[in-house]
């Protein structure tokens, strides 16, 4: 018998250090070649590593949350035959997870980051290199995943579509994947467990005693950059939000008349048609669709239109990006909207398509609510919020009827954006909304 040890292969052009998500081995697991390993994020994309050989693990280095250096031992095996543990194995190629704790994160410089009001995606503090592991050191601690529990093991849990931050959970609460109902891609998600806890403990898991027992969650991956980007957006811009009440009630029967005539078309919501309106009233508007370089002290008015949208996925919001929206059709955006959102979902969104974005529109949906407050996806300088439409009466001529009305918000970054410059772009946005036939005239 003899060990073999695995470093970290270089994944990605200039990464230099990759932060560990997930484990799906542990010391004594025995593995097979090109098996799972572990799952692990840069600033470019998650990747998930595989076994280069097959044996026994002997050691793993650092643990989930921890950042690890290329060109760093990741795993000791313990393989047949004789085999150093300084022998470097050849790197089996890094695998895209889809969809796991992270998709992509991109620093602002050259592009902006693609999550709402993201600066650079790296992690602030100090982190320590994981100790190299040597020949005839102790064993490591397990990580803090979770075995299985009897009842999954035997059950062929992985087969089941999941992301490990899905599987992680279900582990935690006792959950067979193989019980749950998933959605029509055969993927179980976190919406899929909340279902599966309300169906079958009226509204939660409930533990022994009947009180929900507590839960920690590590911040990692995914949920972390959201996190600083979050943070770093309201640390540095000085936002402030205008919202104005707008009736989308002809925008709505439009709407429904491109619906019935669509043919093979797809079907159109009403966020390519506000798309095209905020694209036909951005030319006046310049500094709505730029970039703020604070550090260096520059604005960068774009003269393209590439629209982020925002986007919930199990691993957090994601912001794909419509480049060139200007140039696109209503059809043509609505197909684009539902590809991004798709490969965003998936984990299959590119560098290129979750970067570069100029301005940023998020919604809810049904959800919508009364107004929102959106945080700025920095250093970008705008970010726009349509909010749930509703129908009430209104006055409209003397006689009372019937107007379904959407609270439209935009939170600014007051460095750059004047609250009149704000008020004017929507008010002009407005015009065009509530006279839809005006979109379709050049």
């Amino acid at each position: 018998m003899g060990t073999y040890s695995f470093k970290l292969p270089d994944i990605g052009e200039g990464i230099a250090e990759a932060e560990i998500v997930a484990w799906h081995v542990a010391p004594g697991d025995m593995v097979e070649e090109d098996a799972p390993l572990a799952d692990l994020m840069t600033d470019k994309a998650t990747v998930e590593m595989t076994a280069p050989v097959a044996g026994k693990v002997v050691k793993i280095a650092g643990e989930v949350g921890e950042q690890i250096a290329i060109g760093s031992i990741l795993a000791v095996f313990e393989v047949e035959g004789e085999r150093p543990v300084e022998a470097e194995a050849e790197p089996a190629p890094a695998v895209e997870v889809a969809p796991n704790e992270a998709a992509q994160v991109v620093k602002p410089e050259p592009s902006p980051s693609p999550l709402p009001s993201g600066e650079g995606s790296g992690v602030s503090g100090e982190r320590s290199e994981p100790a190299p592991i040597e020949a005839g050191e102790k064993p490591p601690a397990a990580p803090t995943v979770p075995a299985p529990s009897p009842s999954l093991a035997g059950r062929g849990e992985r087969k089941v579509l999941a992301s490990p931050a899905v599987r992680q959970r279900a582990r935690d609460l006792g959950i067979d994947l193989a019980d749950v109902k998933a959605a029509e891609d055969g993927r179980v998600r976190h919406a899929d467990l909340d279902a599966f806890l309300a169906y079958n403990a009226g509204g939660g898991y409930r533990p022994a005693g009947g009180v929900r027992a507590d839960e920690q969650v590590k911040v990692i991956g995914l949920r972390r950059r959201i996190a600083e980007n979050m943070q770093a957006a309201k640390r540095h811009i000085p936002h402030f939000t205008y919202v104005e009440e707008i009736d989308v009630t002809k925008l709505e029967e439009l709407r429904a008349d491109l619906n019935a005539t669509r043919g093979a078309k797809p079907k159109l919501t009403m966020l390519p048609l506000l798309i095209t309106a905020i694209c036909r009233t951005l030319p006046d508007f310049p500094m709505i669709n730029a970039r703020y370089d604070d550090e260096a002290g520059i604005v960068t008015r774009s003269g393209a239109v590439h629209l982020g949208m925002a986007t919930q996925t199990d691993a957090g919001l994601m912001v794909p990006v419509i480049r060139n929206a200007q140039d696109r059709n209503v059809w043509q955006l609505a197909s684009e909207i539902v590809r991004l959102a798709e490969a965003a979902r998936s984990g299959k969104a590119t560098s290129g398509e979750l970067s570069g974005s100029t301005l940023t529109i998020t919604s809810l949906g049904p959800l919508g609510g009364i107004a929102t407050t959106p945080v700025i996806n920095r250093p970008e300088v705008a970010i726009i919020g349509p909010n749930k439409v509703v129908e009430r009466p209104v006055f409209r001529d003397g006689q009372v009827v019937a107007a379904k009305l959407m609270n439209l918000s935009i939170s600014c970054d007051h460095r750059v954006v004047d609250g009149w410059d704000a008020a004017s772009f929507v008010q002009a946005l407005k015009r065009l909304i509530e006279t839809p036939a005006l979109l379709f005239v050049d």
